[in-house]
């Protein structure tokens, strides 16, 4: 069975999955970067080589989204999978099913900051980035590959992407927030270790010193000197393609406060009040 490991764009997503990663796929829960393939995203390009789809035609994989994840199951493990897309359908063909899905966590982030990061990663003004994250349309491919969208991504707006995860009751789902894994991370991360043990029932016990090195190998300032001196394997290369943009940008610090003047922070802030209430983010 699939149990997802959901987000927006930059919410997190990586950190959670190198936590996840170091607790079960080693035996002492240090992090090396190679982990992360054992959460690998889903939809890409290598999950529908078995299936006969148009890469030209942007939505044609999501035909092939459930007969993949039948696929994948065969093993009969439980296997991660990090997503950015939305749990919907598009054109009638739904994203998962209970069938082939146990559960998920799904990290979401202070908007205000998911945009100064989205202006890192996608080399976009603020403006820019606000539009990306209103658009109700809007998808993600490897805008490198021409004329391929084998790895689509249906993202939608950010309020439709985390709404669509937590206001539904096929499958049990754990939201987190990254401003509370990041000021709590020992703690937090024992629910969501409790939490996938339950929906996947299985009743071991945690192991709180495999935990805890997984928080200290994971930590901002050493997963940013793993990308400094050894370069980091979903890091993305600029749009001219002459360098890689720096996937570990400011982290914890990030503080929307500090990034935009005094009008924009208000508009933000009257952009997005009812998700800000609903979230418990202060105004």
């Amino acid at each position: 069975m699939i149990f997802w490991i959901a987000s927006y764009p930059k919410s997190g997503n990586t950190w959670l999955r190198a936590l996840l990663s170091s607790y079960f796929y080693t035996e002492d829960g240090i992090f090396n970067q190679d982990l992360l393939k054992n959460i690998a995203q889903f939809p890409e390009k290598r999950h529908f080589s078995d299936f006969n789809y148009n890469p030209k035609i942007v939505t044609d994989t999501s035909r092939f989204w459930i007969k993949a994840q039948d696929k994948i199951n065969l093993n009969n493990k439980l296997n991660f999978l990090k997503t950015h897309n939305i749990l919907g359908s598009i054109n009638n063909n739904k994203f998962t099913n209970t069938k082939n899905t146990v559960g998920a966590i799904y990290i979401v982030r202070d908007p205000r900051n998911v945009l100064t990061s989205l202006q890192n990663h996608y080399e976009l003004t603020k403006d820019e980035g606000l539009k990306f994250m209103l658009s109700e349309k809007k998808y993600i491919y490897d805008y490198h590959t021409k004329d391929d969208f084998s790895d689509f991504q249906f993202i939608s707006s950010w309020e439709k992407n985390y709404k669509s995860w937590i206001n539904q009751k096929i499958f049990p789902v754990k939201l987190i927030r990254y401003e509370d894994l990041s000021l709590k991370t020992l703690d937090i991360f024992k629910e969501i270790i409790k939490f996938i043990q339950k929906t996947n029932q299985d009743k071991q016990d945690i192991n709180t010193l495999k935990a805890q090195n997984c928080v200290s190998s994971t930590n901002f300032e050493k997963m940013r000197n793993i990308e400094k001196n050894n370069g980091f394997l979903e890091s993305v290369l600029s749009k001219n393609d002459t360098k890689k943009i720096p996937f570990f940008y400011l982290g914890p610090k990030n503080n929307w406060k500090n990034t935009f003047h005094k009008n924009y922070q208000k508009k933000l802030n009257l952009v997005f009040e009812n998700n800000l209430k609903e979230l418990n983010y202060l105004l």
